[in-house]
């Protein structure tokens, strides 16, 4: 049996974004998988929920769909897609699923591209988001793109935001704003025209439409104040109905005007949990639904009403796995939890059915339905390829750390003998206020370790989610010691197994994992080698750089750079960059603008001035969500340049150092082909 290769993620296809029909028969999901080097395929898929018969693909490979969302009366399905698109934007599509059914029709062409859909419950209107600037609206470019349009970039750039860029776009002075079509006539209504951002496009009855608006104020950038307004369609009228605070709020609202919403403390808002809340328009009383519940909500699955419109289903990450859970509108009773398990990307409830998209440790990713308390398997999207590798089974493991329990888990090799001896691969998670599960994002790069001869260690220490509000915010003031506390208690943990060579061991991480990987190899030698992955590596520098993001630095340590200029320079891992010895290969992407790349340079040179071992790699055309979401030959690059690194200064591969070593030697882009253990045939 072969084992997974870094280069294997061509050939994974991942499902998202589940919708059950209204009848209950059927899930639409969009399945998407690498298509080249540079791009993906996403599609739709219909798959019945008896499970009786395989999904079938409802639309063309062409461009990149998102959103399935059917109409009320389940006789059509509207989606997004880039289809026909030079320039990416996504437009909107409707396909008839009644009768013999037929071919999609695009219904809008406009210039902001089309985002977050919604049906108006009798099924006549959609209502959605484009983002689009002041001239596009005095030019209704954003009602219809006049031909050969060809907009120009910005030069200069004039920057009048505080944050004026995410991802790997730069505003450029568009705003997220709502429009309503009418679905028989083809008229498009711009619903607001505000100089701010709106979001969350959300139906109560076919006359009102309720969505978000962050305008609170001097500099609504500044602040995570977030309006709730409700539109009245027939008139015209917009009517600020509620604040909540956030880093966002998700809503869904009842036809009799009961809207749930996401809450989060506005002080230090980066440390506190997100909580779910609902307003009683009619009865004007406020619920909190998840008081009692020590968990904050997670970004899987928006919070949704049930079928009969009384409960709202929600997700948490809950201890190393995602739980689904319901509670009564109006906090009559505690949440009940519905299901747990492996990491969800997708839920969506309709007709007693619930539908989730998740993967675990044996699977990247697949559809299921759970139907009373039965769990239904409705796909296998990597069958076939399941089936001729070699996949490990992640052993939990559970510590001490002087700060008390921590849980993580320990992945072994293909054919692993517990006589010999095999070196160690830690990972941290980003964040720092995320989780880790089995599976997830993370599934191909563990498993390619540990096909590649490596123990794989990971593991939730202080900081993550999903383990209470005093376990999350037990890293104020102090990202670096309090986490790696956890983490060295955990390395200690496993490396005392006779099967460990803890002389051997190695360490990575992104984002949050960067920033940890940087601090630790500042603090201690013990590991041999390290790669540091899209890391905050000076706080100043960060905050004055980043998007939205330096709200951590206000948040999580509570200050900003005038206030303890001191403070953050010595918990930035630069300040101790002077000390490091441990060769360290820094990976970062160019369009990065969540942790921009000034700091990584930085850190880098001043690994270079003091002779340490290190690299910088750098990624065209990447942001933030290089490993999760950046072009497949980018993902697989990184992976193995990951593993020739670890390889050359382990004494368990007959492998050079990669900085003795031709750039493109033993990778997949590389003339020569990889033999599966980082060293080319002619080695």
């Amino acid at each position: 049996m072969d084992t997974i290769q870094a280069s294997d993620f061509h050939d994974i296809a991942k499902p998202s974004d589940p919708r059950v029909a209204p009848d209950g028969e059927h899930v639409a999901f969009v399945r998407s998988e690498p298509s080249d080097d540079e791009s993906y395929e996403s599609t739709v898929y219909l798959a019945p929920t008896d499970g009786d018969d395989d999904a079938r693909r409802l639309t063309l490979e062409e461009g990149t769909d998102a959103e399935p969302r059917f109409s009320p009366s389940g006789d059509r399905l509207a989606f997004t897609s880039t289809r026909g698109k030079d320039d990416d934007t996504q437009q909107l599509w409707l396909l008839p699923l009644d009768g013999p059914g037929g071919e999609a029709e695009q219904i809008t062409d406009v210039v902001g591209g089309v985002t977050s859909i919604a049906w108006s419950p009798d099924g006549s209107r959609i209502a959605f988001l484009q983002s689009v600037t002041e001239g596009d609206r005095e030019e209704e470019r954003d009602l219809e793109v006049p031909d050969e349009y060809d907009p120009e970039e910005p030069d200069p750039r004039v920057i009048d935001r505080t944050v004026y860029r995410t991802g790997t776009n730069y505003f450029d002075g568009k705003r997220p704003q709502v429009y309503v079509l009418d679905v028989e006539s083809g008229d498009l209504t711009r619903v607001t025209d505000g100089d701010h951002d709106h979001a969350e496009p959300t139906w109560g009855d076919d006359g009102t439409l309720y969505f978000t608006a962050q305008k609170a104020g001097d500099d609504p950038d500044d602040n995570y104040d977030i309006d709730v307004v409700a539109y009245d369609t027939e008139s015209g009228d917009a009517e600020d109905v509620l604040r909540t605070t956030g880093w966002g709020a998700a809503l869904a609202v009842t036809e009799d005007h009961r809207i749930a919403y996401t809450y989060t403390e506005a002080e230090q808002a980066s440390i506190q949990p997100t909580e779910l809340h609902v307003y009683d328009r009619a009865a004007d009383e406020t619920y909190d639904l998840t008081a009692d519940l020590d968990r904050g909500l997670g970004y899987e699955a928006f919070p949704q009403w049930g079928p009969d419109e009384e409960r709202v289903f929600f997700t948490t990450p809950d201890e190393g796995a995602t739980s689904l859970w319901s509670a009564p509108g109006d906090a009559s009773d505690a949440p009940e939890r519905e299901y747990r398990g492996g990491a969800v990307n997708g839920a969506h409830v309709a007709d007693g059915v619930t539908a989730i998209t998740k993967s675990e440790w044996d699977h990247p990713g697949d559809l299921f339905v759970l139907d009373g308390s039965e769990e239904r398997r409705l796909t296998r999207l990597n069958g076939e390829y399941l089936d001729d590798v070699a996949v490990s089974e992640p052993e939990p493991v559970a510590f001490e750390s002087e700060q008390g329990p921590v849980e993580g888990w320990v992945l072994t090799p293909p054919g692993f003998d517990e006589n010999e001896t095999y070196p160690l691969a830690v990972e941290v998670h980003g964040g720092p206020h995320a989780m880790w599960t089995t599976s997830g994002t993370m599934w191909h790069e563990f498993q390619t370790l540990a096909a590649r001869g490596y123990v794989v260690f990971w593991s939730n220490p202080r900081g993550s989610t999903g383990f209470g509000e005093e376990f999350m915010q037990a890293i104020e003031r102090d990202w670096g010691d309090v986490t790696l506390t956890d983490v060295l208690a955990g390395v200690e943990e496993v490396a005392a197994r006779d099967y460990v060579d803890e002389t051997n061991a190695f360490l990575t991480g992104g984002s949050f994992g960067g920033y940890m990987t940087s601090w630790t190899v500042g603090q201690t030698d013990y590991f041999r080698a390290a790669v540091s992955q899209r890391g905050v590596y000076d706080f100043t520098g960060f905050y004055g750089s980043t998007d939205g993001a330096y709200k951590l630095v206000e948040g999580d340590y509570d200050t900003t750079p005038w206030e303890e200029p001191e403070l953050l320079w010595e918990h930035s891992p630069v300040a101790h960059a002077d000390e490091v010895e441990t060769p360290t290969l820094v990976l970062h992407s160019d369009d990065d603008y969540r942790t921009p790349d000034n700091t990584a340079e930085l850190f880098h040179r001043i690994l270079r001035k003091h002779g340490v071992d290190t690299r910088l790699v750098r990624y065209p055309r990447e942001g933030h969500e290089l490993s999760r979401s950046g072009e497949p030959a980018h993902i697989v690059d990184r992976i193995e340049r990951i593993a020739r690194w670890f390889d050359g200064y382990s004494e368990h591969h007959d492998a050079e150092r990669a900085l003795d070593r031709p750039d493109d030697e033993g990778l997949s882009a590389g003339e020569d082909e990889d033999d599966g253990n980082g060293d080319s045939d002619e080695e």
